[in-house]
């Protein structure tokens, strides 16, 4: 794994309170260019509220979260996204009415920078046909290209969401619980997708998971939440053997993990 000096994202103190509840607690957590991390607890432990305030969804209450050394605290997600900020599985990014690829065609033309008119500038812009193309054949959806994005199934509309992240071409990739909901057969898809991205050693990549089969084969580093605070950041192997994050966080009895090679 290579690891570079300067992280690309990083949260100091990061904090946010629902009246009197501390939802995140003071999480002090950096994530650096070439590396995967694998954001694991249980249920109500903060995962996807870090999230929400990593990527903008929500408000800090306290502290920042800086993003290429910049402060992008009192940004919203729209401006997380254009500094290459990409967050997967938000439904609301994709157009319902819209096809496959224009939605996919859209983040293309975005991308490129080229506003305005969205709907009828494209026809004359065949390196953005054939951009989306080739990122719908990545994502295995190029039989459903002319198909409304509405009329997927769940699977499949999280398949294109990816594809709209892709085009979209982050840096920085959050990918919250991607395997949900999916059928046996769609999984496989998306775990390549995301081992390819990593492959790329350029990309830094957040995933929140509960499987942890799937934390094994993917992820370089493993941090743990609970109750909203940062209770274990380390290798895999070493935080998975942990018996205080086993038996505490993970909710597997101590002495009873699988083998780190399960």
């Amino acid at each position: 794994m290579t690891q570079h000096a300067h992280p690309v994202l990083r949260t100091t103190g990061l904090t946010i309170r629902f009246g009197g509840h501390v939802a995140v607690d003071a999480v002090d957590c950096a994530f650096h260019r070439g590396t995967l991390t694998a954001i694991v607890g249980p249920n109500g432990a903060g995962k996807t509220t870090y999230f929400n305030l990593v990527s903008g969804q929500l408000r800090a209450s306290a502290g920042r979260v800086e993003l290429d050394g910049v402060d992008v605290t009192a940004l919203g997600p729209a401006a997380r996204t254009k500094r290459g900020m990409g967050r997967a599985f938000q439904l609301t990014n994709l157009f319902p009415n819209l096809t496959v690829h224009e939605n996919v065609r859209l983040a293309v033309q975005a991308r490129a920078g080229g506003g305005g008119d969205l709907l009828s500038r494209w026809t004359r812009r065949v390196d953005w046909i054939e951009r989306a193309d080739q990122i719908l054949e990545d994502v295995a959806l190029e039989a459903s290209r002319d198909t409304a994005a509405a009329a997927l199934p769940h699977g499949s509309q999280r398949k294109l969401e990816v594809a709209v992240m892709m085009a979209l071409e982050p840096h920085v990739f959050m990918f919250d619980e991607p395997t949900a909901g999916m059928s046996v057969d769609e999984v496989p898809v998306v775990l390549d997708l995301i081992r390819r991205l990593k492959g790329q050693g350029d990309k830094t990549i957040l995933l929140v998971e509960h499987k942890m089969d799937v934390v094994r084969s993917l992820a370089d580093r493993i941090v743990v939440l609970h109750n909203g605070r940062l209770v274990a950041d380390g290798e895999p192997a070493a935080v998975i053997a942990s018996p205080v994050v086993q038996e505490a966080y993970l909710g597997i009895p101590a002495g009873k993990a699988e083998p780190a090679d399960a």
